[in-house]
């Protein structure tokens, strides 16, 4: 037998004094609204335009009638609007309904910057409560916004493998990016932010698993009502580990087989991650958007029926198919992850907005004709906002389509005006045309604002 001496190493939390965490906590902490460049102040308008609409339409979402009798019977006290429901719910509550609201048709902006981040519906959802329980101006949660999207980005940075072991990041770093912007509207500071960081993430959670499933909206919900619950507690002095990003049992550690914590702090104060952001034209993920693009490209060529179509070949970036390559959706949402239906439905209809991804058009026979003709082949050589799509007659006749970059993405973004007509299209459903026009209006001056509550009464 034999035995070896222990050290104090050894234990599982032993501080690294890399500084990781409290790094990030003490920059968020000072972060104000005049430390922004105008173009992160930009995108953060267009954010909210953007989230506001996909909230909305999500509003209408079968989901939320089975979601909001429970949180009612949790809490019911009005503190927070819920979006286009008419309602308020506790702080928690609204938060929940709100982020899930707004990832539920899968339209609600990605950030591509190292991380596949739905960073909008956890950190609104939770601002927004916040905003309405103490109030605020405009620029203040403008500066807060901004301080969610660096948390949560820079810490999915830090995990690149976070992505490959099967979590979803809106779920998991959502609740890091919600804690940090709550942390950042409640004004803590740096102990306290540092605090907060830990406290959100070690709820952070969410399971690929649930793609195309209720709860896959459901992880924004939680990450925006876990992330203010991890702000307020630190508020009251809860405390956490000082180092849960870089610990040696950190976030990065155990999320991930790979650790990078250096990028957390890596270009911090110079380089804005809302400024990367990615806005969706398309209902489904954003990795979809680059075939979806090539195949309304390829109808806008020639528009035939499926009888007409001998086979159409894509080609697209291997992760393309790992998340989204169901064969045979049964659902609306199941749909938004099928490779298959999503370029069936872009090439029949000429886009793929909310309507394309019902449970009808799911079940439709020209779309299950036409998917049944779509063959799927990866190559690791195109980027991941580039696609290339060949449609072969039946007469032998191919047609061709290369999108470089997905429309949406930071190389091909989408205008102001078109984003706005998305907004429009959106917010009108829930809310008619007249109201969501004075959203809008509202939205583009939204630093100017002296009370934020302004825009979520609007929202009502």
């Amino acid at each position: 037998m034999t035995s070896q001496a222990a050290s104090k190493s050894d234990y599982g939390a032993v501080p690294l004094g890399l500084g990781v965490t409290r790094g990030l906590a003490a920059f968020l902490a000072r972060l104000r609204f005049e430390d922004l460049p105008e173009t992160a102040v930009h995108q953060a308008r267009r954010g909210v335009l953007d989230w506001i609409g996909c909230a909305l339409a999500g509003s209408r979402h079968p989901t939320v009638d089975k979601l909001l009798p429970v949180l009612k019977a949790l809490n019911a006290q009005p503190q927070a609007t819920v979006l286009g429901r008419n309602l308020k719910l506790g702080l928690t509550e609204a938060s929940i309904a709100n982020g899930q609201m707004g990832h539920m048709l899968d339209f609600d902006d990605t950030h591509m910057g190292g991380v596949v981040l739905h960073a909008s519906s956890p950190i609104l959802a939770a601002l927004f409560a916040l905003a309405e329980r103490g109030g605020c101006n405009g620029r203040a949660l403008i500066a807060a916004y901004a301080a969610g999207f660096e948390a949560g980005v820079r810490v999915g940075q830090a995990a690149p493998g976070h992505h490959d072991g099967g979590w979803h990041l809106t779920g998991t770093l959502g609740t890091i990016a919600a804690g940090a912007a709550c942390g950042r509207l409640l004004g803590l500071d740096a102990q306290q932010m540092t605090h907060a960081l830990g406290i959100a993430a070690t709820q952070a959670a969410g399971m690929q698993q649930n793609r195309g499933t209720m709860c896959k909206s459901f992880h924004a919900g939680r990450a925006a009502s876990n992330g203010l619950l991890a702000a307020l507690l630190a508020q009251q002095g809860v405390d956490s580990s000082e180092e849960i990003v870089e610990g040696k049992r950190g976030f990065a550690r155990i999320y991930s087989n790979i650790a990078k914590p250096e990028l957390v702090l890596d270009a911090l104060g110079t380089s804005w991650e809302i400024t990367r952001n990615g806005y969706k034209p398309y209902a489904c993920g954003v990795v979809l958007h680059p075939i979806l693009d090539a195949m309304v490209a390829l109808g806008g060529k020639r528009l035939l029926t499926p009888d007409a179509i001998g086979r159409i070949e894509a080609r697209v970036h291997p992760i393309a198919v790992r998340i989204t390559g169901l064969g045979d959706p049964k659902t609306g949402l199941q749909s938004k992850f099928s490779i298959y239906h999503a370029s069936a439905v872009a090439y029949l209809d000429r886009g793929a907005g909310i309507a394309q991804f019902s449970d009808a058009r799911a079940a439709a026979a020209d779309v299950a004709a036409l998917r049944d003709k779509i063959t799927v082949s990866t190559d690791e050589s195109l980027r991941k906002d580039e696609a290339r799509a060949t449609l072969v007659t039946a007469s032998g006749e191919r047609i061709e389509a290369h999108v470089a970059h997905a429309s949406g993405t930071v190389d091909n973004p989408m205008s102001d005006r078109a984003l706005e007509d998305k907004f429009i299209a959106n917010a009108t459903l829930a809310l008619g045309d007249d109201r969501a026009r004075q959203i809008a209006a509202t939205a583009w001056q939204l630093d100017k604002l002296g009370d934020a509550r302004e825009i979520i009464g609007l929202c009502a």
